[in-house]
């Protein structure tokens, strides 16, 4: 049963946010709409602004300095507004569930358009691999940071590099061209979105590209030997399909995933982790899904995969 907590967060979003951006055009306008207010960083955390092999980020983790693993994460903001400051609600709850957290400031559209937040991507996990193996690395990410950080996984795939040990999703973009049935089905229903704005919010990033892309949409990559996924999406929100289908498509490639739709809550509801109990509930979930991944393992069965796929070419 959702709490009334998240029956009152998603009633308000849409009464406030969702009718103000049906009227916003102006880019800066939407970015400002988009940010939330600021973030109270909690006791014991530590936030240290870094340069990762040339990509802007921030490093996130406690002051004790305790770390049980090392998570790369990308904000979302549909590829064009917010930052690893505007997710530090995540971030922090990923730092104090054990992690040392990278929040990729990647460049961001329309002055940035597709390929670069996946290039920043690749640059950044290439930054960690320069201290931290490959097996001891996660990946993380919401609404167009989902997407980003499975186009990471692809393009890691594809290039023959060592990929992270799993992967969290939540709500993620998967699918640019916006074809999954929840855009019309949940239009109402959605909160944050009107499912009609999806598709020309992607042709701000795409500037051209096909929408189809697998590194702008890896809904259509082929996700054979990918690590395991951990899928978190919400019930109502217009988005929904993209991570129902992407589960389905992984596991018709063998990859092991993990797909969980909570009721009421919008869109990216971890940003309200210190309000909501199903964003505490949810980033706890995903903490403790990264904890449990067989990190040596993940990467072995990556490799023989590749050596699977080579033999039979």
């Amino acid at each position: 049963m959702a709490s009334w907590q998240a029956h009152l967060t998603s009633w308000v979003i849409r009464r406030r946010f969702k009718p103000r951006l049906h009227r916003t055009a102006e880019l800066g306008d939407l970015r400002r709409l988009f940010t939330p207010p600021p973030f109270k960083v909690p006791r014991g955390i530590r936030i240290a602004a870094a340069m990762l092999n040339g990509v802007p980020g921030e490093f996130v983790s406690t002051e004790t300095g305790a770390v049980d693993g090392t998570l790369l994460y990308f904000h979302g903001g549909g590829y064009f507004a917010l930052s690893a400051e505007t997710h530090r609600p995540i971030t922090s709850a990923f730092a104090q569930a054990g992690f040392r957290v990278f929040a990729a400031n990647y460049r961001l559209a329309p002055e940035h358009p597709f390929p670069a937040a996946v290039d920043d991507a690749v640059a950044a996990y290439r930054g960690l691999l320069d201290s931290t193996p490959a097996e001891e690395i996660c990946v993380a990410g919401d609404s167009a940071g989902g997407g980003l950080a499975l186009a990471l996984l692809l393009s890691l795939r594809d290039a023959g590099q060592p990929l992270p040990a799993a992967g969290v999703l939540f709500s993620p973009w998967t699918d640019l061209a916006a074809t999954g049935d929840s855009i019309l089905s949940n239009d109402r229903r959605c909160a944050l979105f009107h499912g009609w704005g999806i598709a020309p919010g992607g042709r701000r990033y795409l500037a051209g590209a096909d929408p189809r892309n697998p590194l702008a949409s890896p809904l259509y990559g082929d996700l054979r030997s990918l690590p395991p996924l951990l899928i978190h999406a919400a019930k109502n929100e217009v988005l929904l399909d993209d991570s129902v289908r992407l589960a389905e498509r992984a596991r018709a490639a063998s990859v092991p995933v993990t797909i969980k739709i909570w009721p009421v809550v919008h869109h990216c509801w971890q940003l309200m982790w210190p309000r909501l109990p199903e964003a505490r509930q949810s980033l706890r979930e995903a903490a403790a899904f990264l904890h449990s991944v067989p990190h040596a393992e993940s990467n072995h069965n990556y490799i023989a995969s590749r050596r699977h796929d080579a033999s039979v070419h």
